[in-house]
């Protein structure tokens, strides 16, 4: 199947920041270029007999280095031999085979992949005493400072700003220590650990003072996700309440971006700002929407002295008078609009929705039109979504299976079996435990009646409902498997069976647990697939509304909803029972989904009705895909 290029492409260096920092097209990029730089270190190392010193940490920003780093070492002899890991951080209290062991996690990523020597890796004893950790923080520290000290520091910033666990408001001097855990670090972990109450509410870590002390320091950031405090930690006064902005005082540090995480900087958001820049129409589309925001003016109100006023004076030289450029704006914003947003001529459409409620939270309003505008609408539902069911509404649909089979059926049998082989197991289960494959199988099958019933609401008949249940979903746990053939090619198999004319992709790239990401890679593999073959390729429109919307000028197609659209998406939102009322997975946002789209629906017709664009009750957005493999 097609896969991203090989080929690293150059980094972009940000300007106006103090701190060295660098945009990648893609994570892919970054962490490749990331893992050259520790690699190349390492045989230099080698070459002289000398050892290096690593400070790493787990989760989702630098597995991609870490399999980079494998890949080096298996295909070109990368060792690892002199190699000395040292852990930044880790839950107190959690034990070391737990599934949510940071250690469990470095070692089935990284470490066992390589020729590491155990006795050179050194890991937090996440059940040290609590009259000893004093002591034993101390030594940690000095381990860390023998031989020179640590010579690459690999770190990831929280969507708090903090960095390993020096949580808001650490001090720069800080050092190795028990920290109590932030409330949204806890919230953002909720997932790994299957509830918010699960999650411990302190970790080890090392301070600040200690990471200022590496010789060079990496700060990986990625997705739409980590751009607010991105630009925090870059370009606001340095502040105890982002730690991430403390590692700007170091002399040989590098942030290392993707370009969702850096949209916020001046560099990327606003260019004009701080260089010249290229006056094409995206550009000119970019600086006029930015103006109508710090104006406060519409579109077509804008007049030479408010371009001048906010410096778009060499807009006005390159391209002419504030009429003449807002004028050009205003249309092609207007030409965004779509009541029908596939036409009026009847045809196949294929919508893909990573999770069973992804479709009707980011685009149900759409289907709602699809339908109604006698499109032949498909929905493909890609993984299960099981995970997120809490137990208690599978005991509650297990325990109601055993009383039909007693009180309607007659079948005590059958009521023993569910009992003992379903309901045990959910009662029986500790907390962050995963689940048996028969309990797995229940929550599957709580999602896919959601899933079949929020159809029915969208008017969708049930031969045009497809469940893929990709297999690199199918771990029960938050961490998947890498995705192969087998999954493409059940995606494969339904667009050729299909043939659609437009297919619907989640762009929505900042779901906490990464799945959104693994099924726009699995689809536009599949895709570029196609296109290798010389087979013409569908229309292909992206959509968001689950963690995130399109930016107002990035937009191409604005779906208006009426309040009877918005009204029939709410109900088939709401048919996804087991998601509402404390979800598992709701990530930073505490509201429900059915809030978060509406929310996000209105405040996108608000955008357009303030720029002078017609007055609607909600907006739904999409963007053209625009050929392109970036992960």
């Amino acid at each position: 199947m097609a896969k991203s290029s090989s080929t690293l492409r150059a980094a972009l260096p940000v300007r106006n920041v103090e701190a060295p920092t660098f945009v990648f097209e893609s994570a892919s990029d970054a962490c490749k270029h990331v893992a050259q730089q520790i690699a190349g270190l390492i045989r230099e190392r080698n070459a002289l007999s000398q050892p290096t010193k690593l400070g790493l940490v787990a989760g989702s920003s630098p597995i991609g280095v870490y399999q980079e780093l494998v890949r080096i070492h298996q295909e070109n002899g990368l060792d690892f031999s002199r190699v000395s890991i040292f852990m930044v951080n880790e839950y107190y209290g959690v034990d070391p085979d737990r599934l949510q062991s940071l250690r469990r996690w470095l070692l089935e990523n990284f470490i066992k992949k390589t020729n590491l020597r155990m006795e050179n890796v050194h890991f937090f004893d996440a059940n040290v005493k609590s009259d000893e950790l004093e002591a034993y923080c101390r030594n940690y520290e000095r381990e860390i400072a023998n031989d020179n000290g640590v010579d690459i520091l690999l770190l990831g910033v929280a969507s708090n700003g903090a960095v390993g666990f020096n949580e808001p408001y650490t001090s720069i001097k800080s050092r190795t220590r028990l920290a109590a855990l932030d409330y949204q670090t806890r919230r953002d972990a909720a997932s790994l650990f299957f509830s918010e109450a699960n999650v411990p509410t302190h970790g080890l870590t090392i301070g600040i003072g200690t990471m200022l002390e590496a010789h060079k320091i990496v700060v990986l950031a990625f997705g739409d996700g980590k751009a607010s405090v991105i630009q925090q930690a870059l370009e606001e006064p340095i502040s105890e309440e982002t730690p991430a902005g403390w590692l700007r005082v170091h002399p040989d540090v590098s942030f290392i971006l993707d370009k969702n995480a850096a949209a916020q900087l001046k560099d990327v958001a606003t260019p004009w700002r701080v260089r010249q820049v290229q006056w094409d129409d995206e550009m000119i589309k970019r600086a006029v929407l930015w103006l109508c925001e710090q104006s406060g003016k519409s579109l077509l109100k804008l007049t030479d002295s408010d371009f001048r006023a906010y410096g778009l004076h060499s807009l006005l030289r390159s391209v002419g008078s504030a009429p003449e450029i807002s004028g050009r704006v205003f249309n092609a914003m207007l030409a965004t609009i779509a009541q029908h947003p596939c036409g009026t001529t009847p045809k196949r459409i294929l919508a893909f929705s990573p999770h069973p409620d992804d479709d009707v939270i980011s685009m149900g309003g759409t289907m709602i039109r699809l339908v109604d505008d006698k499109h032949e609408l498909h929905m493909a539902y890609m993984t299960s979504g099981n995970i997120a069911v809490n137990d208690y509404d599978a005991y509650r649909i297990v325990d109601l299976l055993s009383q039909i089979n007693k009180e309607i059926c007659n079948n005590p049998t059958e009521a023993s079996f569910i009992e003992e082989n379903l309901a045990k197991p959910l009662s029986q289960k500790k907390p962050g435990e995963l689940d048996v494959k028969n309990v797995l199988d229940v929550k599957r099958l709580i999602r896919w009646s959601e899933a079949r019933a929020a159809d029915r609401a969208c008017g969708i008949p049930e031969d045009r409902v497809h469940f893929l249940n990709l297999p690199f979903y199918a771990t029960g746990a938050v961490e998947k498997l890498p995705p192969t053939d087998v999954d493409r090619k059940l995606v494969r198999d339904l667009i050729d069976s299909l043939d659609p004319e437009v297919v619907f992709v989640a762009g929505d790239l900042s779901d906490p647990h990464g799945t959104h990401r693994v099924c726009a890679m699995v689809v536009f593999s599949v895709l570029l697939q196609m296109k290798e073959e010389g087979k013409k390729l569908p229309e292909i429109l992206l959509y968001r509304g689950a963690w995130q919307e399109w930016p107002l000028d990035k937009i191409e197609i604005a779906v208006p909803l009426s309040p009877r659209d918005s009204e029939k998406k709410r109900e088939a939102i709401f048919r996804h029972a087991s998601q509402k009322d404390g979800a598992l997975f709701l990530g930073g946002d505490a509201r429900e989904f059915w809030q978060r789209a509406e929310d996000r629906n209105f405040a996108t017709a608000a955008a357009y009705n303030r720029i002078g664009l017609p007055e609607y009750y909600a907006v739904e957005a999409f963007v053209h895909w625009d050929g392109t493999f970036d992960f």
